[in-house]
């Protein structure tokens, strides 16, 4: 066996200085080192400010892009202490900009509430930073400080005389650690309005130099406004349900109120950090909301004989809700902070909530009927949908193949290697099918345009033929069954014709993948095929164009070069022979894919896109001749 001597000794450890392993390793910290992380970076800062609202002292934050993708964020809080930190020796401004785990956050006497909590926030974004300078409005005098990739350059100086309070942050990313250094204003315009909602009367500004653009943001309804603004247009059941109480120490904020769709939104904060992966405040606020709404049910006698007992989905169906927590020690699990893990917070959130909604069902009997008649019309649901997958799985069980006949399927048995193509159409499923590589691609052709999900329950879902058999093919299951890992291919392409009836069939497909198997769309493995819309002859040369301007293009050019050409129009996928097919659009060298992708800020997930597909896909037509309306001037191809 050959010996390794390379020497392993204390010369091959290194010691990171000061910032140094935040710019090696800016993932940890950030996210990434693409659009997320960027971004990541602005809220850091903001959030150091909003700390200062949640303490009192600060009612204006103030977020400004530059044209060179510097930003500035100026609050009217305190000011950054600039005395000399003991036993450190620098003032405490250089000090938070420079070290990590530094900050007013930890002895608890700077701050009793805050979201930074780990207090590496700012000095990560100092590490990360080409340069930045910070500036402290505080005790008559305005200091600044100026650092570079993370490093001091000039020390703590005053610059003049200040009649306010406040700390204003300058920073420019650095283009060595992001690959995207462009800011994108929607997604910090979400994140603001966010904040505006759960600090009810902060000011919070967003100007675009760029653009020239100026949002302001401010709620003075706080989370009870946002309730109701995420519920427009979705049958809401009554007014919101809002709940405040201060219980040990702890600020419980919530705001509840049901709509007659079938999906549930419940969102999470802690201390205005939005806690995605939920934790011990949302499992109390879910067993309160369960235990509460069976307990009204049977006192009233709601339940009737046979009924299936409430479930807590059954309760949260078509449920809009925001909880808001504020405590002075959070336990978050990792520097991410999306999940909550004080074991005291759940038993206190469920006794709170559980009271406050008790007696609103007493206080408002017809509101509180109504829910309780859409949980019970929920749980007959859930059970019917349980019934209905039973039946798929027993006739799949007796099938000689589990697979969709229809299916035509690839060689390849590793996931990771695989595509399915979902081609409308029986006859463009033939072309496919003859014109595929079939040792990594599969065919599965959808007759018609699918049920629309977004108007139909589940067990109803489960019981159309064409979703059944997209199930079955792509393998993961569905909503809580749904499991990537089982997942039969790498790539869900979606394949339909150029057209309004193809353009109506991919969005059906969409809101059934987003719906219920949304993991596919996270993981980024949902792809919408391009083919062509023209083919262009020229004596034996074929080219294709896959927009008008490009059918432009081309025939100029083969008119400045006097050659005569023919242009076909593709009405469908099913003009195209299986050569052509492959050649344009499911050749992997030659096609070119659309990635769906969930994009925006923090609530932009159920928030404005779920408002999107309920707009387009749902029963409220106003809304949908509104959307039509409005963005009618910017369809790119219209079928007419």
């Amino acid at each position: 066996m050959a010996m390794d001597h390379t020497a392993y000794d204390a010369q091959q450890i290194q010691v990171l200085e000061g910032l140094e392993g935040v710019r090696r390793r800016p993932g940890m910290y950030v996210g990434s080192t693409g659009s997320r992380g960027l971004h990541h970076l602005v809220f850091e800062v903001v959030d150091n400010s909003v700390d200062e609202a949640l303490a009192g002292h600060c009612r204006r934050i103030d977020v400004t892009i530059h044209k060179d993708n510097s930003v500035t964020v100026a609050d009217d809080g305190r000011g950054i202490p600039v005395d000399d930190v003991p036993r450190v020796g620098k003032p405490g401004v250089e000090v938070v900009m420079t070290m990590l785990h530094a900050g007013g956050k930890f002895g608890g006497g700077g701050y009793k509430i805050s979201g930074g909590l780990h207090g590496v926030g700012v000095s990560v974004v100092n590490a990360l930073s080409e340069w930045l300078e910070v500036e402290v409005h505080r005790d008559g005098k305005r200091h600044a400080q100026r650092f570079e990739r993370g490093r001091r350059v000039t020390p703590l100086r005053v610059v003049g005389k200040s009649a306010r309070t406040g700390t204003t942050v300058t920073f420019k990313p650095a283009p060595e650690i992001f690959v995207e250094t462009d800011y994108d204003s929607t997604i910090l315009a979400g994140r603001l309005d966010e904040l505006a909602y759960l600090n009810a009367g902060l000011v919070l500004t967003l100007t675009d130099e760029r653009s020239g653009e100026r949002r302001e943001f401010t709620h003075k309804g706080g989370i009870v406004e946002l309730v109701r603004s995420l519920n427009k247009n979705k049958g809401a059941l009554g007014d919101a349900i809002t709940i405040h109480r201060v219980r040990d120490g702890v600020e419980v904020d919530a705001a509840i109120q049901y709509n007659t769709s079938y999906l549930e939104h419940v969102f999470t904060y802690v201390n205005t950090i939005n806690t995605v992966e939920g934790g011990t405040h949302l499992v109390g606020f879910r067993s309160a909301l369960t235990r509460t709404i069976n307990d009204y049910a049977r006192r009233q006698g709601l339940l009737k004989n046979g009924d299936v007992s409430l479930q807590g989905e059954d309760v949260r169906e078509g449920l809009t809700a925001v909880l808001s927590i504020k405590l002075p020690e959070p336990q978050f699990e990792g520097q991410t902070k999306t999940k909550l893990g004080n074991p005291e917070v759940k038993g206190l959130v469920e006794s709170v909530v559980g009271e406050e909604l008790a007696e609103y069902c007493e206080t408002h009997p017809t509101e509180a009927r109504k829910i309780v008649a859409k949980a019970v019309q929920a749980a007959r649901a859930r059970e019917a949908a349980r019934q209905a997958r039973e039946l798929v799985r027993r006739k799949n069980a007796l099938d000689v193949s589990t697979l969709p006949g229809k299916l035509a399927d690839c060689a390849e048995k590793d996931p990771t290697k695989c595509e399915i193509f979902v081609v409308e159409g029986e006859s463009a499923g033939g072309s496919a099918k003859a014109g595929r590589d079939r040792q990594f691609q599969a065919i599965l052709p959808i007759q018609g345009k699918i049920l629309n999900v977004e108007k139909a329950r589940v067990d109803k879902m489960l019981s159309h033929e064409e979703i059944r058999a997209l199930i079955t093919a792509l393998g993961t299951g569905i909503d809580k069954e749904f499991n990537f890992e089982r997942r039969r291919y790498d790539r869900v392409i979606l394949m339909a014709d150029a057209d309004v009836d193809g353009a109506h069939i991919r969005t059906l497909l969409l809101t059934f993948l987003y719906r219920y198997m949304p993991g596919l769309i996270e993981r980024g493995k949902v792809f919408i095929a391009q083919p062509p819309l023209y083919l262009i002859r020229a004596g034996k040369k074929n080219y294709y164009a896959y927009s008008d301007v490009e059918r432009d293009e081309i025939t100029a050019d083969l008119t400045k070069q006097n050659v005569p050409y023919e242009i076909q129009r593709y009405k469908g996928l099913a003009e195209m022979n299986p050569e052509q097919l492959w050649e344009t659009t499911m050749n992997p060298a030659t096609r070119t894919l659309l990635q769906v992708e969930l994009d925006g800020g923090e609530l932009d997930g159920a928030g404005e896109l779920d408002q999107l597909f309920k707009t387009l896909m749902g029963d409220d037509v106003e809304p949908r001749r509104q959307f039509i309306q409005k963005y009618a001037k910017e369809v790119r191809n219209l079928d007419i």
